[in-house]
């Protein structure tokens, strides 16, 4: 079984309220202007369809929706790297604080007092987003070691099987790189570089116990998560309805929305708590082993860009880590 205290986790959720409201109105934010702005370009679609045919105003509605949701998802792709700053590195600084029984500060908000600490450890969004973006590569690639091994592998249908494990390693490390980061926050490094190389050593040496609890983690969210999208169907429809022209696809997008933003606001905080559990547990008392860290430099160019910057080689290029 799993190596987490749901209670201890949803404990500390809640003594993060401010954090989790504010997740809330963003992530909730985010799938109300998709609404909203996918909306109001099927309303234009319809009105330029006016000048037309019945067909003709059919699909000026669908794509004038269709575009209104790209422009949208557009806006929000780029607003990512501000998300992660802001929101889920604030709220793993408070969670951090907690799991070591730490009291806030008094004479500030949660919220105040996170930003003040991610600013310390990442002076900018922007070398957040890069150390980030270069931790998911490193841990897909001891992702790979599984599918590696099974492939190796003699029995029938085991190919299929790798590539079904793939996909579901893929959701369950989702939320492993945040936790990653809680390790800067944590161990209060002043060159997040280091700190990031050195936990994702001490990752990669308990990969297994990790991507033990990231798969039940990912079952859990993503059970709950279909079970939000079956409830968000029935208002899901009643927007497709008010909107003009009946945009008839809107339906199953709108539920999707609806469903990821429950999880983005509640789920994810809550697998990524567990699993900072998990991991400070388990790292308690180790250092990373030199080994590993060679093993990581041979298979990822990340970790050696990562390293790179945590020596100060500033040769390194890090721009084509930004949003593209």
């Amino acid at each position: 079984m799993w190596d987490f205290s749901i209670g201890s986790a949803l404990g500390m959720m809640a003594r993060t309220t401010p954090f989790i409201v504010l997740r809330m109105a963003v992530y909730f934010g985010i799938a109300l202007g998709y609404i909203l702005v996918t909306g109001t370009g099927a309303g234009i679609g319809y009105g330029v369809g006016g000048f037309g045919d019945d067909g003709f105003q059919a699909s000026s509605t669908f794509w004038g929706g269709a575009i209104g949701f790209g422009v949208f998802g557009a806006v929000m792709y780029w607003a990512r790297e501000y998300i992660l700053y802001v929101v889920k590195a604030g709220h793993i600084a408070v969670l951090v604080e907690l799991i070591d029984g730490k009291p806030m500060p008094e004479g500030k908000s949660q919220i105040t007092y996170a930003a003040s600490v991610v600013q310390q450890r990442f002076a900018q969004a922007s070398v957040l987003f890069a150390i980030d973006q270069l931790i998911k590569g490193v841990i897909g690639a001891i992702t790979g070691l599984m599918r590696g091994v099974l492939s190796v592998l003699p029995l029938p249908g085991v190919q299929q099987l790798a590539g079904i494990l793939n996909a579901f390693l893929k959701v369950a490390v989702g939320f492993i790189d945040e936790v990653i980061l809680a390790h800067a926050i944590r161990t209060g490094a002043t060159n997040p570089w280091t700190s990031a190389k050195e936990a994702l050593v001490l990752y990669g040496q308990n990969y297994k116990v990790m991507l033990k609890n990231a798969a039940w983690l990912a079952v859990i969210v993503y059970v709950l998560s279909f079970v939000v999208f079956l409830v968000m169907l029935a208002p899901a429809a009643l927007v497709v309805y008010l909107m003009p022209g009946a945009w008839a696809a809107g339906g199953l997008v709108f539920a999707l929305l609806f469903a990821w933003s429950v999880k983005a606001a509640l789920l994810e905080p809550f697998a990524i708590t567990c699993l900072m559990q998990v991991y400070f547990k388990t790292i308690e008392g180790q250092s990373p082993n030199p080994e590993w860290e060679a093993r990581l430099e041979q298979m990822s160019g990340k970790f050696r860009k990562l390293k790179a910057r945590a020596t100060g080689a500033s040769e390194v290029e890090t721009g084509g880590l930004r949003p593209a």
